[in-house]
């Protein structure tokens, strides 16, 4: 199947390709990214609104775009974006230790030019973390690009546990999106 995952995630595409061995990887130029007033599951959902408006005419018969963010443990109507340095990382983490938090996935996927849309969101809890985990987290970059400071495939991983939800929701796609791609790579 000619499938277009239209994301730099890596993590996004370790959850997809082995559904689509041949998936074109590739992520969209000059997306309007900025968060939109409204609840944090309603910005993530207009974020891959946008990006799947941004999508060009393609003959790839499946296409996928996702977004995702956490909600600000303190104040849920504010969303957590990427870090934009270490010391960011670092604020980010600090504010998730010992807390837990929710995570918003929005996915859209043109099958056959028809775009199916999910947005949902799953609760991660993270343990109060010593400063050698700390360090440890910061040191090893798994936090660059990563929505909250963290990756929970990568090293947060050892800490960090799923309460409620799919983890695919909170590696980047939609729960629900993941299950109507793995019914459809088992169909064709």
């Amino acid at each position: 199947m000619d499938a277009w995952l239209a994301s730099n995630s890596p993590r996004r595409y370790a959850l997809i390709q082995p559904l689509f061995p041949d998936l074109h990887h590739a992520g969209l130029d000059g997306v309007d990214e900025t968060p939109p007033s409204g609840t944090v599951g309603e910005q993530v959902s207009t974020i891959c609104h946008r990006k799947a408006d941004a999508v060009p005419d393609s003959t790839h018969s499946l296409v996928i775009v996702a977004d995702t963010m956490l909600s600000d443990p303190d104040e849920h109507s504010l969303s957590m974006g990427k870090p934009r340095d270490l010391a960011h990382a670092a604020t980010m983490l600090l504010r998730l230790s010992g807390r837990l938090h929710q995570v918003w996935s929005a996915t859209a996927v043109r099958w056959n030019g028809v775009w199916h849309r999910w947005c949902e969101s799953a609760v991660v809890s993270i343990p109060e973390l010593t400063a050698d985990q700390m360090d440890a987290l910061l040191t090893s970059n798994s936090w660059v690009g990563k929505a909250g400071g963290y990756d929970l495939a990568g090293p947060m991983g050892e800490h960090a546990r799923l309460v409620e939800g799919d983890e695919s929701t909170v590696l980047g796609i939609a729960g629900g999106a993941m299950e109507f791609l793995e019914v459809l790579a088992s169909t064709v």
